[in-house]
């Protein structure tokens, strides 16, 4: 059975989380998507349908305090929750498609999310692309709003604050901006213990150096607004392994939503093909074409 379907899983803080499922028949390999701040997985729709036609499901879900999933907008407890969330969608993933290679592809905070995904478990996947990932900011922190919610996370870990994001700096592409804007599952919002739990593993991904234990391929444009180019740069010059870094002059934020998205998407599947050649199942993911 092909058809895309939604479903529930329980999330890390006894809450629910909402996934969505993009099957092919005889997947190569298994694309999760991890998605970045305020946003939900439905916002992938596009780029599911690009691997899907290159011959691979896609699954992805909404993290905590965020599109369908329950929660206060903005709030999720702490990184534990966050990753053993990714974990339980890697094991669902699993069962619906036994013996297949998993590849995460995370955006932003997600790509964050996903960098200490294959940290903490190298074992459960094949690789990861990170996209735009929240290794630091494009602008210094705001010294005083990490004060403040440092010394929240302790008294109020739940309270929401705007991010004050931009929402121009995402693409672009106006049509994409709007979208964004007019989305009612976006949202702006991020807690305390949120905000607090991806700068502080932001500042371990900045930290890091050594082997990265599974194939990686950074995505990153030069034009970033909201999170930083150079610092994807050093983490790849910083980190050995196998380890691939592509910068896109001029690109926002969002470069599965810019003008160069085939592009980005092509430079994508080829590092899939060319990294799982002898791996992945039924001889690779070769494109499908109608």
């Amino acid at each position: 059975m092909t058809k895309a379907s939604s479903f529930t899983l329980p999330s890390a803080d006894g809450g629910t989380l909402y996934g969505f499922h993009w099957p092919v028949e005889n997947p190569g390999a298994t694309i999760l998507i991890v998605h970045g701040l305020g946003e939900h997985i439905h916002r992938f729709e596009h780029l599911a349908k690009r691997y899907n036609d290159a011959g691979m499901a896609v699954a992805g879900f909404d993290h905590p305090g965020h599109g369908q999933s329950s929660g206060k907008r903005g709030h999720a407890r702490n990184l534990d929750d966050l990753l053993a969330n990714i974990h339980q969608m890697v094991a669902e993933v699993k069962k619906r498609h036994p013996d297949t290679p998993i590849f995460l592809h995370g955006q932003s905070m997600g790509g964050n999310l996903a960098l200490h995904y294959g940290l903490r478990h190298p074992e459960a996947i094949r690789g990861i692309i990170a996209s735009s990932p929240w290794i630091q900011l494009a602008f210094p922190d705001p010294a005083a709003k990490v004060a403040i919610g440092r010394l929240l996370r302790g008294i109020w870990p739940s309270l929401a604050l705007s991010t004050g994001l931009d929402a121009r700096k995402i693409s672009r592409i106006p049509e994409v901006v709007q979208a964004y804007k007019t989305d009612p599952l976006v949202h702006d919002k991020i807690s305390a213990a949120l905000g607090m739990t991806i700068l502080d593993a932001a500042a371990v991904l900045h930290e890091l150096a050594g082997a990265y234990p599974v194939p990686l391929l950074l995505l990153h444009g030069d034009a970033d607004g909201l999170t930083s180019h150079s610092a994807s740069a050093a983490f790849a010059q910083r980190v050995n392994g196998d380890v691939t870094f592509h910068s896109w002059p001029g690109a926002y934020h969002e470069l599965h939503n810019e003008p160069e998205q085939a592009a980005v998407f092509a430079v994508g599947l080829d590092w899939l093909r060319r990294g799982g050649e002898e791996e992945l199942r039924r001889g690779g993911v070769e494109e499908r074409r109608s």
